[in-house]
């Protein structure tokens, strides 16, 4: 097992593969921190600007005072 992690799974010349990784922190750890500021980038934008899109339209129907409540 220790073998296996110091030269990769599916090497079977045991040189170094290190070649093709990249390194988890900066590369992935950056890009959900852009996709997670880009989300709520949008999620606001949606809300300030338009706040009534994502609503029922039942909710904007007037209500009737003789038939409410039901």
């Amino acid at each position: 097992l220790l073998f296996l992690h110091q030269t990769g799974s599916n090497n079977p010349l045991g040189m170094n593969s290190n070649i093709d990784k990249i390194p988890f922190h900066p590369y992935f750890t950056f890009k959900d921190i852009m996709g997670f500021i880009i989300l709520m980038m949008t999620l606001t934008l949606l809300t300030l600007l338009n706040p009534y899109y994502l609503g029922d339209p039942d909710n904007f129907t007037p209500a009737n005072p003789l038939v409410t409540p039901v």
